[in-house]
C-alpha cells in the first residue's frame, strides 16, 4: 500500500521522518510518497483532503478532521516551545491590538493562540514564518509571531520579546502546549494507521541513535544550518510527546479545542479525533 505523506523542511519534522524517508527503518510493507511544504501550505493541503497522512497546525486540524484522524506519535506538543509575539521596540501585548502583526498563517496554531489572547488584534499580515523577522525589522509589521528556527535566531537580529504565547497558554491551562499534529485520513483502515504510528515511532528513535546522519539530512532542508540551532531546536521540539502525545497530550489537544470552539473560532469537532493505540 501506497500513503502520500507531508511534513514541513522544518528541523524535528525532518528528524522525525529521516528513517522513513531514507528507508532505514522497517515499513511493514508500506510505501510513502513524500513531498514537503510550509506549514500553511500543509494546512490548505488538509482541507481538500487529498494526503494519505500529513503534519499539520492542531488550528488547520479542527478544519479538517472531518476527514482526518490525529496519529499518537510524530506531533508537537511541549512546554517551553510555544510561538513568541516579537517587535523591535519596547511594546507591550496591550500595545499589540493597534499594531500591525505579522503572521505565519491564518490556520496556524501560533494564530490561534494569539486570537485567543489578543482577539483585539485584527491588523494581521500573513507571511513565510522565515520572513517575518525581517518583515519586523523592515517596518512592514509593527510585531512578529514567530515559529520554527527564528525562535533561536530572532535576537540576533535586534528584536525583541514582546510576550511567550506558550507561557501564557501554560500558565492559564497548566498544560503543555499543542502546536502540530501528524494526521492521517480516515479513509485508511485502522490496522494500517496504526502500523504508520508504529513505523513514525521507530524512525524517531532511528534518528535519535544516529545523530550526526540524521542532522546531515535536515540540514538539506532547514533554514538554519547550524548545529547548535538545529540541536536546540530538536531538543524542544522533539520529546516525550512527540515519541506518544498520552493522556496529558490528548487533554492538552482536546481544551485547546474546547475554549476555540467556546470562542467561535473552530467547527465542531467529531467525537472521536484521536486514534486509538495501547499507551
Amino acid at each position: 500500500m501506497k500513503l502520500t505523506l507531508g511534513f514541513s523542511p522544518c528541523p524535528n519534522d525532518t528528524f522525525i521522518f529521516h528513517g522513513i524517508v531514507n528507508n532505514k527503518v522497517d515499513t511493514e510493507g508500506l510505501e510513502f510518497e513524500i513531498f514537503m511544504a510550509d506549514v500553511e501550505d500543509l494546512n490548505r493541503t488538509a482541507f481538500e483532503g487529498k494526503a494519505s497522512l500529513l503534519k499539520l497546525s492542531y488550528h488547520a486540524y479542527a478544519h479538517a478532521s472531518r476527514d482526518y484522524i490525529i496519529l499518537d506519535s510524530g506531533g508537537a506538543i511541549g512546554r517551553g516551545n510555544g510561538p513568541l509575539v516579537i517587535s523591535k521596540r519596547e511594546m507591550t501585548l496591550e500595545d499589540i491590538d493597534n499594531s500591525t502583526v505579522a503572521i505565519p498563517g491564518i490556520y496556524t496554531t501560533a494564530n490561534l493562540l494569539f486570537g485567543m489572547f489578543r482577539p483585539g488584534a485584527v491588523k494581521r499580515k500573513v507571511y513565510l514564518f522565515s520572513d517575518i523577522p525581517d518583515a519586523v525589522l523592515n517596518d512592514e509589521a509593527d510585531a512578529g509571531i514567530i515559529i520554527h528556527e527564528t525562535r533561536f535566531t530572532y535576537r540576533e537580529k535586534g528584536l525583541r520579546e514582546v510576550a511567550d504565547l506558550g507561557m501564557l497558554w501554560e500558565n492559564m491551562t497548566g498544560l503543555p502546549v499543542p502546536l502540530g499534529t501528524i494526521a492521517i485520513h480516515r479513509k485508511i483502515p485502522e490496522n494500517v494507521a496504526r502500523s504508520v504510528n508504529r513505523i513514525i515511532r521507530r524512525s524517531i528513535e532511528y534518528a535519535k541513535n544516529n545523530i550526526p546522519e540524521t542532522y546531515q539530512f535536515i540540514k538539506q532542508h532547514s533554514q538554519e544550518t547550524s548545529d547548535e540551532v538545529i540541536g536546540r531546536h530538536i531538543e524542544l521540539y522533539v520529546n516525550s510527546f512527540t515519541e506518544s502525545m498520552g493522556k496529558e497530550g490528548r487533554m492538552a489537544v482536546s481544551e485547546l479545542f474546547r475554549r476555540a470552539a467556546g470562542a467561535g473560532v473552530i467547527p465542531e469537532l467529531p467525537e472521536t479525533i484521536f486514534l486509538q493505540v495501547n499507551n
